[in-house]
């Protein structure tokens, strides 16, 4: 059995000697170990692996010694801006003010500015909100105070306390359950090490995430802002493209009075996009509903729950099952993208769907070779599908869907329309290329896979629904 602890050590010599000597005691295997005194100076992860009954008995020992976390005692940190008169001895009053209400610093910057006052900037930690009141009280006596807002990629103001402040943040912004808090933290630590590993500033990687989490929120209610386009292919099948601003396109294909869906973006945006699906298609409670998935990742599977039908390649549907089972899927049994894919996960609220509901409607090959192979036929209302699947350079299980009659391409992340992207896509996808290192598995196959579908595209004009950016619209001309 395996498990993370997030420990919470006293920062002086031998602490961690502590905590091994209790894994050691009880046969326990450290696995992975992080810590980073920059960045918070007395938060250590350990990943641990034993039997179920040792780890329970650690449990004791750690807690017994004060190594556990514990949110109930979380203090806070709050940044105050004191105006100073700028001349020797002003911030003295302040200092003593702080010290007789026993108030500790973690934080100080002051600088002046040419003028006759000084900004005098001080992080206090509080664990009593009342107490801070009546101190604030006191201090405008002496001077203007006000309670400034701080951007975690700007400055650490305590590193003592970091992680559980950086993960309150994103709790908050998102209006998250607190029980996803040790997911979060656990998952920023991992992304964080790796990243670091590969030389990249840790603080780089807690602003990415920080601004990830901000974007995703920003965007909801009544900011949820999609782009949308309708398509006529003929006189009875038209085509909606829904852009959400981050995750993936929704495609609504209506054929003679046939309704199927393709990809369903992030479950975060579940109501914004159910006001919007209705009011394209007002009955759409009482229709059966059916939706076709290109692969199985997390921004393209959010509302799969909804639906009464999930139309998949064998692959996409195994990777379903185990995401349903709680294993890992294919994105998490790759080191590098298991972390963000964690993250996201809890981030945007995803669950997946019951595995009864999907529907295999292909084998995926085995041993495949080529980047990308037909692997069968699907016909919806007016429209007949020649179905590829690639080889697995974005995804494991990801498909294609070629008309040919009507010239229509739906080819998932496979290929996108980088440069038919709006500001907020193309901003919303330059975060996980950094904390996955890729989007791809295999970046390399993923662009053979890419040739391999303008290879297959015949004389005339094509309309290619990429999972991201508008429709791309592609003239293929007899040389």
């Amino acid at each position: 059995m395996k498990k993370t602890y997030i420990t919470n050590m006293p920062n002086h010599i031998g602490a961690f000697l502590k905590a091994s000597e209790c894994f050691a005691k009880l046969g326990i295997n450290i696995t992975r170990v992080s810590y980073n005194k920059a960045v918070d100076s007395h938060t250590l992860f350990i990943d641990a692996e034993g039997e179920e009954e040792k780890l329970c008995e650690a449990d004791s020992l750690l807690e017994k010694i004060g190594y556990l976390q514990n949110a109930r005692t979380e203090p806070r940190i709050v940044l105050l801006e004191f105006t100073l008169i700028d001349k020797p001895g002003s911030v003295t009053e302040i200092l003593r003010l702080i010290n007789d209400f026993k108030l500790n610093i973690s934080y100080i910057s002051s600088q002046e500015n040419g003028t006759d006052v000084q900004a005098f900037k001080m992080g206090l930690f509080v664990e009593d909100e009342e107490k801070l009141n009546v101190f604030l009280e006191d201090a405008r006596l002496l001077c203007p105070v006000k309670i400034l807002d701080y951007n975690h990629s700007e400055k650490i103001l305590d590193n003592s306390v970091f992680y559980n402040s950086f993960v309150s943040e994103l709790v908050q912004c998102l209006g998250l359950s607190e029980n996803l808090r040790d997911n979060l933290l656990i998952n920023t630590n991992i992304v964080m090490q790796m990243l670091d590993e590969k030389g990249l500033s840790p603080y780089k990687t807690f602003e990415s995430i920080s601004r990830f989490a901000h974007l995703l929120s920003a965007c909801r209610g009544e900011k949820f802002l999609p782009r949308i386009s309708h398509h006529k292919i003929t006189e009875n099948t038209k085509i909606i493209l829904i852009e959400p601003p981050c995750g993936s396109n929704t495609a609504i294909i209506q054929s003679n009075k046939e309704i199927l869906f393709i990809d369903s973006g992030y479950a975060l945006y579940k109501e914004e996009m159910l006001t919007l699906i209705k009011s394209f298609l007002p009955d759409f409670d009482s229709i059966k509903k059916r939706i076709y998935i290109t692969h199985a990742d997390v921004d393209h599977c959010g509302l799969l729950p909804l639906f009464d039908e999930i139309y998949a390649s064998s692959k996409s549907k195994e990777c379903l099952e185990l995401e349903y089972k709680g294993q890992n899927a294919f994105r998490e049994q790759n080191p590098l993208h298991k972390p963000y894919i964690n993250i996201c996960k809890a981030l945007t609220c995803y669950q997946p769907p019951e595995p009864s509901k999907v529907k295999a409607l292909w084998q995926s090959p085995e041993n495949q070779t080529e980047p990308l192979v037909q692997t069968g036929f699907f016909d919806f209302g007016e429209l007949h599908f020649e179905v590829y699947e690639g080889k697995g350079g974005h995804l494991q299980g990801e498909t294609v869907l070629i008309d040919y009659a009507n010239h229509i391409v739906f080819s998932g992340d496979i290929y996108v329309n980088i440069h038919g992207m709006t500001k907020e896509q193309t901003e919303y996808n330059q975060y996980a290329p950094v904390l996955m290192t890729s989007v791809d598995t295999d970046p390399v196959l993923c662009a053979l896979e890419r040739k391999a579908i303008m290879q297959r595209l015949g004389q005339g004009d094509w309309q290619i629904f990429g999972a991201h950016g508008m429709k791309k619209d592609y003239n293929l001309k007899m040389e």
